[in-house]
């Protein structure tokens, strides 16, 4: 064993005993693939299951790789906050501890967030009236006994949320503290928009008067100053986009929650504009504007409306379109604008001319109509409609600024769709035929981006703990809604389960239907729907009583882990495939057609199967989980790319046979 390996598996040995974990083969496979990768400067994809211990799998050989090269940096993104925490207060310290136990020596760590994740102080104490100076109660207990009326006023409670943040910053900044948005006290998001700053209106380090002591830029000097990085998908994105000016220079990267990777840079590097937004922006900038020029910006706004109220909700690809003609006045009166704005001495005059340069920026964007890029009217029924432009594909932006010149891990539970790696390498911008075949050695001088893959299984015997139920007798999905046969069925296989239910559908439509036919068939049970209360209250009810159900969307299919008897049934009311309306995903189907492939198969299936390996994973969380998936859409047995997605999900034992399956749940119960 080479000396990195050697003490990759002892910190890794290290790190499990800290924690009181087991040994797990599929963990010590990706221990020394990662190590491999990192010491050989190689990109690698690896799917470790759900039970692998994917952190530490990660963890143990970068901080042997860091041991062996002190003067590297290693950075890790992660896509979700909760992981982040995860790692930033658990995984690493206990990782860190048990290196420098093997090595004698300590690795330095630090976690590095976008701009709005911390406190602005300029905000904060310029922005302090003096009315909120002269509480006498604090704005913690303010917000606290708000909340606790029966008819509190939102307006009284944003208020006090925001005097609370105030007076937490100020305490953050007494005792040096991160002023990260995760420690403050409980808030809306329009209460930490008081106290936050966008990155466009930031003053800067050198013009701000707190300039010495931001939170922003504190952190960003320990990142400097530490060799592991911990941070997010969208500052990767950002980082990337803007000349890598938002993360410290690093020289190997491991991106875990891999299979969010493409959405979250997708949603980095789009942008959105609504008349609201234009409106909002031009009021800020009224009284620093002369009348002529003032009253255009304001005016703008409406004529942005009127253009999409006569466009239709979808992709814009004629360049006559009426809505061109306001995007090009807009871009032109917010250039003079953000000018004139520019040249103030008042900082709040500077941050009103930044967000006008900000719709500038958009402006120029969506009017230049890319064709790497998607332009087009989206719509809700509160919010009314705006719009969008995305890139068509990220995985260049990927490839030429992020994977190029860095060696990558990436890695997820969920990698391979539809039984290979490929599909998922060409959305990050890896090509199959640079794929370094197993067991082979990567070429002397290679050309293009040489990658490995390596699949190091689940701790869960699937086929032993899980049943997937496939309803094959049940009718193709309506567009129409859940219809009286898959109601029925829901209903028998809840009661079958005793509760113990997480249900899954693909509209909150259908969520409600399906809530509603269980509450009046089974009036005993207790059915959660999203909606209802806060997503975590109910989701900490669903967990706190077993034999309660829950059913939802979308945020239910990645964002609960929920092991034990509390979820001993996930249904799945239909098979995930986007909307077929939804303008980017069409657009990317047609590019991919056009480029002589499956639009279908390589957009909407690929979609799809990710969905269902992350929604039916909900099911199976420890070695001692059982029960069943139940998916009610025959779709995924009768039709030709059913057996794609099916290779997407572990796996379990699976049957069309409903009386199995109920069986099977009953036998859960009565245990």
């Amino acid at each position: 064993m080479t000396a990195p390996h050697a003490t990759t598996e002892a910190i890794l040995a290290a790190s499990v005993a800290r924690i009181g974990g087991a040994t797990r083969e599929g963990q010590h496979r990706m221990a020394r693939a990662v190590a491999s990768a990192l010491a050989d400067g190689e990109h690698l994809l690896i799917q470790a299951g759900t039970g692998t211990g994917k952190s530490l799998g990660y963890l143990a050989p970068a901080l042997a790789h860091l041991h062996a090269h002190p003067s590297e940096r290693i950075v890790i993104a992660t896509a979700t906050l909760a992981l982040q925490a995860q790692l930033a207060h658990a995984d690493i310290p206990a990782a860190v501890a048990s290196a420098e136990q093997v090595t004698g020596e300590r690795i330095t760590h630090a976690v590095l967030k976008g701009r709005t994740n911390y406190a602005c102080l300029h905000r904060v104490i310029e922005g302090v009236g003096e009315e909120a100076q002269a509480s006498l109660l604090s704005g913690a207990e303010t917000a606290d006994s708000l909340r606790a009326a029966p008819r509190a006023d939102a307006a009284s409670v944003l208020g006090a949320e925001v005097l609370a943040l105030r007076e937490w910053a100020r305490d953050q900044l007494d005792v040096e503290g991160a002023g990260d948005r995760d420690d403050a006290p409980s808030h809306t998001a329009a209460a930490w928009a008081q106290v936050s700053v966008p990155v466009r209106e930031c003053l800067g380090a050198a013009n701000c008067p707190f300039g010495d002591v931001c939170f922003v830029e504190k952190s960003r000097e320990v990142a400097r100053g530490s060799q592991l990085v911990v941070t997010n998908h969208a500052l990767l994105a950002i980082d990337a986009m803007h000349g890598h000016t938002a993360l410290p220079e690093h020289d190997r990267l491991i991106i875990d929650e891999a299979h969010e990777l493409v959405a979250r840079v997708t949603g980095a590097a789009s942008h959105e504009l609504s008349p609201q937004q234009v409106e909002r922006v031009a009021r800020r900038c009224l009284a620093h504007l002369d009348d002529d020029l003032a009253v255009e910006f304001l005016d703008l706004a409406d004529q942005l409306q009127g253009a999409l109220d006569a466009a239709e909700p979808e992709r814009i690809t004629d360049p006559d379109a009426s809505v061109f003609a306001v995007l090009a006045r807009l871009r032109e009166v917010s250039r003079s604008v953000a000018g004139t704005l520019a040249k103030a001495e008042d900082p709040d005059v500077k941050q009103a001319g930044a967000a006008a340069k900000e719709i500038l920026d958009v402006a120029e964007a969506m009017a230049a109509l890319r064709p790497t890029d998607v332009l087009w009217v989206s719509e809700r029924e509160r919010a009314g409609r705006w719009l969008v432009v995305a890139p068509l594909d990220v995985a260049p932006l990927l490839r030429d600024r992020v994977l190029t010149g860095t060696p990558t891990v990436l890695t997820s539970a969920t990698l391979k769709l539809g039984g290979e790696f490929e599909g998922v390498a060409r959305t990050v911008g890896l090509w199959a035929t640079e794929r370094v075949p197993d067991g082979g050695e990567a070429p002397d001088e290679p050309t293009g981006l040489p990658w490995r893959a390596l699949d190091v299984g689940s701790p869960f015997d699937y086929a032993r703990q899980g049943i997937c139920y496939i309803a094959r007798h049940l009718p193709n999905p309506s567009r129409d809604g859940i219809g009286p046969e898959a109601l029925a069925e829901i209903a028998e296989l809840v009661w079958a389960a005793g509760g113990r239910t997480l249900g899954l559908f693909a509209s909150q439509r259908n969520a409600e239907a399906a809530a509603r036919h269980c509450r009046a068939e089974l009036p005993k049970q207790t059915i959660l729907c999203q909606g209802d209360a806060q997503l975590s209250e109910l989701t900490r009810r669903f967990i706190a009583e077993p034999q309660t159900s829950l059913f939802g969307t979308l945020s239910l299919w990645q964002g609960v882990d929920v092991p034990g008897e509390t979820c001993q049934l996930v249904i799945i009311d239909k098979i995930p495939f986007p909307r077929p309306d939804e303008p980017l995903m069409r657009a990317r189907q047609q590019a991919a057609q056009e480029a002589g492939g499956n639009g279908f198969m390589a957009v909407a299936a690929q979609h799809a199967a990710l969905l269902l390996a992350q929604g039916s994973g909900r099911l199976i969380r420890r070695t001692t989980d059982k029960g069943v998936v139940a998916i009610l859409d025959p779709r995924l047995r009768t039709a030709r790319y059913g057996s794609f997605l099916r290779a997407s999900m572990p796996g379990f034992w699976q049957t069309t046979d409903r009386e199995v399956a109920i069986a099977a749940l009953r036998r859960l119960a009565a245990d």
